[in-house]
């Protein structure tokens, strides 16, 4: 089920009324997220339940083990190597065991030899990266005695399949969601309030700007031959665009309508093409998955904290596998190690990049230095996001060769103008709004402080957004 999606301004306020008015206690309440979830789960394909109740029912019994093992390592390790062996294995049949036969096939055939294996005709289970992960980290977190392990299989399948980040994260972690379901939760009005106004701001995130985006890309990106570098550039800016609406806006909706049902869910993103540098731009973006990498693979290999080539070896790997995650394709894996390379010349030339405050803090405009650091790390971003985008390795060298080598021949934007005035009128907005959460969280100064203002904001969203609800386009990350 889409969030955009006719059933599901339906669905919602079904369920919301339901858990408030009906099902009040506690546990009632777990289990009508655990229907409600799978019924929006089940809503693609209704075989693709099976896949979550069994990674659901061998994590929570994962977790039983452990704590039944307490003193007893060799078994704890075993317990947790089984279920995060079983977990992944299950995520490598159905995400990249085509990739690895076709690759394998190819490397033999260049030596004169033909394998036997066959390719599989598999539909890819929506958000199976994002749930699988989500399940890993309550077995590791266990195991690591951060978190104790849950009695209440409603509680735990409720954290597993919650349907705001189901298919899209936020990845949660065990430690941060799971007490959520293990207390009572009180409506809380302000809370939810601003929960909707979250949900507003991704939806026009979503629906007019990343859709519109998403119709001029999806036409025109094939005819990059015939275009000349500026405007190769401005559709590689309106894919960035594109990208971070569409995933944004989704963690917006999800951190809104958890909000709805007495939720806190982990900050997704902080305006992270307002970042100086490449590594600030990836403590901002996607910040549950690059803090999930972060905890359970780099730090785990010796993080930074060993020799230099070592913590080099650490980057390129974890952003390999990182590429690897987003999909199984060359280009994605190059993407990874494409960002991979820009951590290291940060890493090795000494530039700052532990910049923990917002840009400009206090004041209207940035700095020239801010400016210029900025506009680099969106053009080094935006080089990025056409190996994402393109659809073979040298669809994308070809696309950036034509970039750079027509980049003077003529300044004439053949496609995408009036997108462009949607991105800056964007980006003003969240620029004068970046210490806050999202967008719409209002100051309480003129003329914000005035109800009608307000609400004139909210019905022009509301009008825009209709202007495009025809489009309807999936989100990007679903394929993940």
């Amino acid at each position: 089920m889409l969030f955009n999606s006719f059933e599901f301004l339906l669905f919602l306020p079904i369920v919301f009324l339901l858990y408030w008015q009906v099902f009040r206690g506690r546990r009632l309440q777990n289990l009508l997220i655990v229907v409600a979830s799978y019924v929006f789960y089940g809503w693609w394909d209704w075989r693709f339940l099976f896949l979550i109740a069994l990674t659901s029912f061998c994590s929570f019994t994962s977790g039983l083990l452990l704590e039944h093992y307490e003193g007893r390592r060799r078994w704890q390790q075993a317990v947790s190597a089984t279920n995060i062996i079983f977990n992944l294995l299950i995520l490598g049949i159905f995400k990249y065991y085509n990739f690895f036969v076709e690759n394998l096939d190819a490397l033999f055939g260049m030596m004169g030899y033909h394998l036997d294996w066959v390719t599989l005709n598999i539909i890819l289970p929506v958000g199976i990266s994002f749930y699988t992960f989500q399940a890993l980290s309550y077995t590791i977190d266990i195991y690591q005695k951060k978190l104790s392990a849950t009695h209440d299989w409603v509680e735990f399948f409720a954290y597993i399949s919650f349907f705001p980040q189901l298919v899209a994260g936020p990845i949660e972690r065990a430690t941060n969601l799971l007490p959520q379901f293990q207390r009572q939760r009180r409506f809380n009005y302000a809370d939810a309030v601003d929960g909707m106004r979250q949900m507003l701001w991704g939806f026009f995130k979503k629906v007019f700007i990343a859709d519109s985006c998403a119709v001029v890309v999806n036409s025109y990106w094939g005819e990059y031959a015939g275009m000349n570098g500026i405007s190769l550039f401005v559709m590689g800016v309106l894919f960035a665009f594109q990208i971070y609406c569409d995933f944004s806006g989704y963690s917006d909706i999800a951190i809104g309508t958890a909000r709805l049902f007495g939720f806190s869910l982990m900050r997704n993103f902080a305006y992270p093409y307002f970042s100086r540098s490449i590594p600030e731009f990836w403590r901002r973006w996607h910040i549950s998955l690059t803090t999930w990498f972060r905890d359970y693979i780099y730090f785990p290999l010796g993080g930074s904290r060993c020799s230099k080539w070592k913590a080099l070896r650490n980057v390129f790997l974890v952003w390999g596998i990182s590429g690897l995650w987003h999909g199984a394709s060359w280009t994605f894996v190059c993407w990874g190690l494409y960002h991979a390379m820009l951590l290291a010349v940060y890493h090795l030339s000494g530039i700052n990049t532990k910049h923990d405050h917002v840009v400009a803090f206090g004041r209207v405009l940035p700095s020239v230095k801010e400016f210029f650091q900025m506009l680099m790390t969106f053009a080094l971003a935006v080089i990025g996001w056409i190996f994402f985008r393109a659809e073979d390795i040298q669809q994308a060298y070809d696309f950036i060769s034509r970039m750079f080598l027509n980049l003077f021949d003529g300044f004439s934007i053949q496609h995408g103008k009036q997108l462009l005035l949607y991105v800056v009128g964007l980006t003003v907005v969240e620029w004068l709004q970046r210490d806050k959460q999202h967008a719409l969280q209002f100051p309480h100064v003129k003329p914000f402080c005035y109800r009608w203002v307000r609400w004139c904001v909210y019905y022009i969203l509301l009008i825009l957004i209709a202007q495009n609800a025809g489009l309807e386009q999936t989100f990007i990350y679903f394929q993940f």
